[in-house]
């Protein structure tokens, strides 16, 4: 069965993730010991003990919730011997992701997601930008309101094309609050996102400009496994630095992705790491009929059920 393994971006992490992983696989502490050497982020604490507030901090979460997926990633390759091609993730995830696929080493990938994270909380001062989930919104109607609701002085954009039935939209805090306003009136039911900075939009501008010399002077290895950048939404197997220099102030194109992951003829999906948000994103997205979707938060669960379905 043809496979793409996607990694989780942030929203799925959670006290006490991981948990399960160092109890029952030992092996994953190097995992944990050189990511946080590369990031100097204490992540087992984080990840084990919390607090929530201090995990949450998108400079802590980013590297937390890498070092998590990789290492369920490579409990699973390990475990099971899986012999996955093809490489997605949600945002940060895309950082998990080329790991996974050999294109990109932990110690670095760790690096730079908590430089990463630091320079998105840097580019927008506290309170001045927001994200929204709009549900039930045709996406042409909501890029226009978007350009309605822009100014030289507000932006308002679309940040992810989640799944049809869930976009989200980023900027002002005032131009977003005005746009869900409209939204609303129009039969659209908008959720205010607890995030701490308006990501994937050009607010974000400032730290792609930090990013961008760090990106550029990474190496991304190349082999024979296929990555969908959430930038191009096209598969590719030379990946380059632009794709997550893009990606900090553009849009995360998951419908779009997981079209491209269908094109190629890809019917079982496996989200890897913690949560279930991107499997039920995708279930949202594909046919419920010769497609599977499975999420492996649970990783003896996990284990098990591919043990019976290779």
């Amino acid at each position: 069965m043809q496979t793409l393994a996607m990694f989780p971006g942030q929203g799925s992490q959670y006290v006490g993730m991981g948990q399960k992983l160092l109890e029952a696989f030992p092996a994953t502490r190097a995992t944990f010991e050189e990511a946080e050497d590369a990031s100097k982020v204490a992540i087992r604490r984080l990840c084990l003990e919390g607090p929530e507030d201090e995990l949450k901090l998108t400079a802590n979460t980013q590297p937390c919730l890498l070092t998590v997926s990789v290492a369920y990633w490579q409990v699973l390759r390990d475990e099971l011997g899986l012999d996955i091609k093809h490489f997605a993730g949600h945002s940060l995830g895309e950082y998990s992701a080329l790991v996974a696929a050999g294109k990109l080493d932990l110690g670095r990938a760790a690096f730079l997601v908590r430089q990463r994270g630091e320079a998105m909380q840097r580019a927008v001062p506290a309170g001045i930008g927001s994200m929204a989930a709009i549900m039930k919104m045709p996406t042409d109607t909501l890029e226009a309101l978007c350009l309605k609701h822009s100014s030289n002085n507000q932006s308002v954009e679309l940040a992810n094309y989640n799944s049809d039935a869930q976009l989200v939209v980023a900027g002002h805090k005032e131009a977003v609050k005005a746009l869900c306003a409209e939204a609303s009136t129009l039969g659209a039911r908008c959720i205010e996102l607890p995030v701490s900075a308006p990501f994937h939009s050009s607010l974000m501008h400032p730290a792609r400009s930090y990013m961008e010399p760090l990106l550029n002077e990474s190496t991304f290895h190349s082999n024979e496994n296929v990555v969908i950048p959430n930038i191009t939404a096209f598969d590719t197997k030379d990946y380059v630095a632009q794709f997550l220099i893009e990606q900090i102030d553009g849009p995360v194109r998951w419908i779009q992705s997981i079209a491209t992951a269908q094109s190629l003829g890809l019917t079982r999906f496996i989200e890897i790491g913690p949560g279930k948000v991107l499997s039920g994103l995708v279930k949202r997205i594909v046919p419920k009929d010769g497609f599977e979707v499975m999420a492996t938060d649970d990783i003896e669960e996990a284990i098990a059920s591919l043990k019976l379905n290779p």
